[in-house]
């Protein structure tokens, strides 16, 4: 929290794990240090892991956090009217959820407080995961790096695929299952705040054609989108691409608002990019 007279705004951060662990809330400390000085206080926010739960469970999670800090606002002196949410990998996944699917009546879910708006005012999503079935044909190296890391053979279509396990079956036998669960099929069905995606051409975990299909189907639609995109960047580097030259190597960013969209344009980005963002859009 920072110090405030005032209700503040609040950022929820919720990392990612590849639904595997319960242990989103961490690192929210190292992003309140960024955040914290601006005027931001931070939450960490965890959601059930595949192995509790399976997929609407977590996105219940994320909305039941983020109606439990509404309702807990004036205790905390939290402005209820200005909630963003960040979070990276399976954790940008709940970021891009929680956007698309805010207010949804059918996918409030039952844990946790009821009454609250379940809807946030801003999303960053880092490197996330949109289209379960569109994966595999875009990882790079035949899937070799993501095999190992996951243990299995068959990349994200395999039985035990992160992804497959997050909707409880083979996403390629239970196709309505993974379309429920991405958040490109709720795109166009809710408001949804603007969203700032960053992602890495060189991921080889959750491909770069993921964040760039949520920000050609939220621009398509009327958003307001904006992209960052890394030619030099891997998995897992968030923090990187926000403070190391060797990660930031080549950057561009691209913006659609009101149907109006900017070219490429190369960019340096900051913790201040994070800032401006959230000041632009919380206000």
């Amino acid at each position: 929290m920072p110090r405030s007279k005032k209700p503040v705004p609040l950022v929820i951060s919720t990392r990612g794990s590849a639904w595997l662990a319960d242990n989103g809330r961490r690192d929210a400390d190292k992003i309140a240090a960024r955040l914290n000085p601006a005027g931001y206080a931070v939450a960490g926010v965890s959601i059930r892991s595949s192995s509790q739960a399976q997929h609407p469970s977590q996105l219940y999670d994320i909305k039941a956090a983020i109606r439990w800090l509404r309702a807990h606002a004036e205790q905390y002196n939290l402005d209820p009217e200005r909630i963003a949410i960040m979070g990276d990998s399976s954790g940008g996944w709940t970021t891009a959820m929680a956007a698309v699917t805010g207010n949804n009546p059918g996918l409030e879910g039952d844990v946790g407080v009821r009454g609250p708006s379940s809807a946030v005012q801003a999303a960053i999503p880092f490197y996330p995961p949109t289209d379960f079935l569109q994966m595999d044909a875009h990882m790079p190296d035949n899937c070799r790096e993501f095999n190992e890391t996951m243990g299995i053979t068959g990349c994200h279509n395999d039985p035990k695929s992160p992804e497959s396990r997050l909707v409880g079956c083979t996403i390629t036998e239970c196709p309505d299952k993974a379309a429920a669960a991405n958040p490109l099929t709720h795109v166009g069905k809710r408001p949804v705040p603007p969203v700032m995606i960053f992602h890495g051409e060189k991921d080889a975990l959750v491909p770069y054609h993921q964040g760039r299909l949520l920000y050609e189907k939220l621009a398509a639609t009327g958003h307001e989108v904006r992209m960052f995109s890394f030619p030099a960047a891997p998995h897992g580097t968030l923090f990187e691409m926000l403070t190391d030259d060797a990660t930031r190597a080549g950057a561009y960013t691209e913006s659609t608002r009101a149907g109006h969209s900017t070219p490429a344009r190369p960019v340096t980005p900051t913790w201040n990019t994070v800032i401006t963002f959230l000041n632009q859009t919380l206000r």
